[in-house]
């Protein structure tokens, strides 16, 4: 294997690096006399009580460090990359692909393309398959690496080459063959696109993908996203009303069946499949304990039942003395998704607190188009555009997925103080749970509550 440099850029406080002096410019270059490929080699090298270090110093002299040390201690070692190595890009053109359907002009990061196993386990990303090796996953299951996230789409093999334009994307589904005779955790992803892996071809791909039960643990099942920049790309047709109820009958015969033969539900259709067929979410058992949370599988059953669970003992304990006669008037932002839960979350809210008014504005995506419809692609500008006539009260609040995560940014680059400044108005983030949602609205009062409290 070829050796690989990863640079020191600092210790943690306290930590056996920064104890035996190690220092931000050294560069690890083996570890017990083997090359580190990435974090994970790096992990798996630290799991023992005595380490030996191959360190060059800044000035290029080269020194072997023999550490002993408690096992699960990590040494401390800040490295200039959390994952140790580049990035692995995708080498699919997947006709379902968002980025391909991105406007030009926007920041770098948007539009790239990652397809990498080691995110897969650090962050939850699904991956094709199609960019790794055998060995790649022979070394997820000797460090156990799980769960792996599959964008799966179609176990039709021929399919699958022509939904990711990849002459060996069928081939690689053998992969989940392999992880599943070692028992390591997956979950899978199916984007439909409407006359490509729906109707018997989903069918197909559920039955096919049950036979990795139960180290498969869930399937989701999302409609692709389509903007107003799909040009030059395979033709795509959106799901309607009519396609929503035929896809959400499919998944619920499968979802019983698979049931009652495995005391789970398998398969999931995301929350904009009951939206748009007008249907009531699914009760909370249905969803197997929320396994395909982050694809927008059972986010707005959660958000109502945290709601539910938390209104009741904030409208017993919060400030019912000395707030009680003070108006306060808020707006919330939301996408077209959502729109009609958090109304219906602000007028129990009003009902509760009678000196609370609460304006709820539905934001459409210009920038992507009106058929992009969460909250998470909603622009500062859309924001802007769409807010800068309306009464917005104190406080505006706006969900926590409209911002880049740990910044204050929106996708087209609009900081959250330029559309305070645009607004004249404060603006505050709400984070994706019902019981926030109740304690961001009452933020004064809850606080108040608190100090009588602490009294």
């Amino acid at each position: 294997m070829e050796q690989q440099e990863h640079i020191i850029v600092g210790m943690k406080e306290g930590s056996t690096a920064e104890e035996i002096g190690l220092k931000p410019g050294d560069v690890v270059l083996e570890v017990n006399g083997q090359p580190v490929t990435d974090i994970f080699d790096y992990q798996f090298f630290m799991e023992d009580e005595y380490v030996e270090l191959l360190i060059r110093h800044e000035d290029g002299e080269e020194e072997i460090w023999e550490i002993e040390k408690d096992m699960d201690d990590d040494l401390g070692i800040i490295f200039s990359s959390n994952l140790m190595d580049d990035y692995k890009s995708c080498c699919n053109q997947c006709i379902f692909c968002f980025i391909d359907q991105m406007p030009p002009g926007m920041r770098d990061t948007l539009y790239f393309k990652d397809d990498d196993s080691r995110l897969s386990f650090l962050q939850g990303n699904y991956i094709t398959l199609t960019n790794m090796k055998e060995e790649e996953i022979d070394r997820i299951i000797r460090y156990r690496l799980a769960p792996i996230n599959i964008s799966v789409h179609t176990t039709n093999p021929k399919l699958r080459e022509k939904m990711l334009h990849n002459r060996f994307a069928g081939k690689v589904l053998s992969y989940i063959d392999k992880l599943y005779a070692n028992e390591i955790p997956m979950n899978g992803q199916i984007v439909l696109c409407k006359g490509w892996n729906d109707g018997e071809e989903l069918d197909r791909t559920i039955e096919d993908l049950t036979k990795y039960l139960p180290h498969m643990e869930s399937v989701s099942v999302v409609p692709v996203g389509i903007t107003k920049y799909r040009e030059n790309l395979t033709p795509l047709s959106l799901f309607h009303q009519e396609d929503a109820k035929k896809v959400i009958s499919q998944i619920e015969l499968w979802q019983d069946k698979l049931y009652k033969k495995y005391g789970t539900h398998f398969i999931h259709a995301s929350d904009e499949w009951y939206i748009l067929a007008g249907y009531p979410f699914p009760e909370e058992e249905r969803y197997d304990g929320y396994i395909q949370l982050e694809n927008g599988v059972g986010m707005m059953r959660l958000l109502w039942d945290e709601f539910q669970n938390a209104l009741p003992f904030y409208k017993e304990n919060v400030c019912q003395k000395s707030c009680i006669h003070e108006k306060k008037e808020i707006s919330i932002a939301t996408g077209v998704l959502a729109y009609e839960m958090i109304r219906d979350m602000a007028d129990e809210m009003m009902a509760a607190f009678p000196w609370l008014f609460i304006h709820v504005y539905e934001i459409k995506n210009h920038f992507f188009g009106e058929d992009v419809t969460v909250s998470g692609l909603i622009t500062g500008q859309d924001l802007i555009e769409q807010l800068k006539e309306k009464e917005l009260g104190d406080r505006l609040l706006l969900p926590e997925n409209m911002l880049k995560a740990g910044e204050e940014i929106f996708l087209d680059d609009v900081t959250l103080e330029e559309l305070q400044n645009a607004l004249q108005v404060k603006a505050d983030i709400v984070k994706s749970n019902g019981e926030d949602f109740v304690r961001t609205l009452l933020e004064k009062e809850e606080r108040n509550r608190q100090e009588e409290h602490n009294e």
